[in-house]
């Protein structure tokens, strides 16, 4: 399963899945595209593709001519990989792996899901380009890579949700546990979400089962996207493409973000919100009135018609 590669510096060893991936991904269930974007399908590129792997060896190259003592680190982790699904699955496994459980069986798992599904690795792609465009301390696309652990949890509920989806809910559910020990980050496999997702920082992100986040969404860390322990069944935000939510905020119950919203750090949400406004708070209201007013460009396509918007500082009324 393994081969070594020698050099004059150090010992190289490539992770080579050679065994049937069938028994691992059932080809019995229909492929399910669970990270297609919520309002419209995204066309790629794959050159474009190729053409970050690429960036990321050669940023990797970089990285070692600056810092030799993380060569072996480097080759392992990138440059020893002839895809980015082979190089994510084995950083993965090797952060979720523990002594009962291999990084050779996580490996396996993982890379015949992303092997199978191609959408999803171009989720991952869209992911990493948008931390590296909106967060200013991600100085590579590599580094995020690597080290990023709201990027890595992200992608371990991708895996995770494509064997929800599988009805393979013993193993979707060992990986959502061993992501919430390893990186603080707990995303029930049945959540969908979106791609060019960023987790800013990601401690303690709490994100339901029935939840739905779109596409090109960034959330801070200490956010809640759950329940309000009233209610069964559809019981989760569901958030619009475009949306951003602070630090420490709770969006709880079954409502709907419109996109391009914003929601202040700290605040409480128990109402729906329109596309692209702000609310701010505890309770959460909404920024704007008759002194300030807030651009809303349309409707958002789950029009609530009976909204109110009242004076500044007001709540917003459903």
């Amino acid at each position: 399963m393994t081969a070594c590669i020698h050099s004059s510096r150090t010992q190289v060893i490539e992770f080579e899945c050679n065994q049937n991936y069938v028994k691992f991904c059932r080809s019995d269930y229909p492929d399910p595209f669970s990270c297609k974007p919520i309002s419209k399908i995204t066309t790629h590129k794959h050159q474009d593709y190729d053409d970050l792997w690429l960036e990321m060896k050669a940023e990797a190259r970089s990285d070692i001519d600056q810092e030799p003592i993380l060569s072996n680190y480097y080759l392992t982790s990138i440059l020893c990989h002839s895809s980015m699904e082979s190089a994510l699955a084995t950083h993965i496994s090797m952060k979720l792996s523990n002594s009962s459980l291999s990084c050779a069986t996580l490996y396996d798992l993982f890379m015949g899901v992303l092997t199978e599904n191609r959408e999803l690795i171009m989720a991952v792609k869209d992911d990493l380009r948008a931390v590296k465009s909106r967060d200013p301390a991600c100085i590579s696309y590599v580094h995020c890579f690597l080290n990023f652990k709201g990027f890595l949890a992200c992608q371990s509920h991708r895996i995770a949700h494509h064997l929800w989806l599988q009805d393979r809910k013993i193993l979707a559910l060992l990986i959502q546990g061993r992501v919430s020990e390893v990186f603080a980050v707990d995303i029930h496999p049945a959540a969908k979400i979106g791609s060019g997702i960023m987790l800013d920082h990601a401690t303690g992100v709490v994100i339901g089962e029935t939840a739905v986040v779109g596409n090109n969404v960034s959330i801070l860390h200490n956010v809640t996207l759950g329940g309000t322990g009233k209610n069964g069944g559809d019981r989760h935000p569901k958030i619009g493409d475009g949306v951003l939510i602070g630090a420490g905020s709770c969006v709880l119950g079954n409502i709907r973000i419109g996109e391009g919203a914003k929601i202040g750090a700290g605040s409480v949400v128990l109402k729906d919100v329109l596309s692209r406004t702000t609310v701010v708070g505890n309770p959460a209201k909404l920024i704007g009135g008759n002194k300030n007013p807030v651009k809303v460009d349309k409707v958002p396509s789950f029009t609530m018609d009976h909204i109110q918007y009242v004076n500044e500082g007001s709540d917003y009324v459903i």
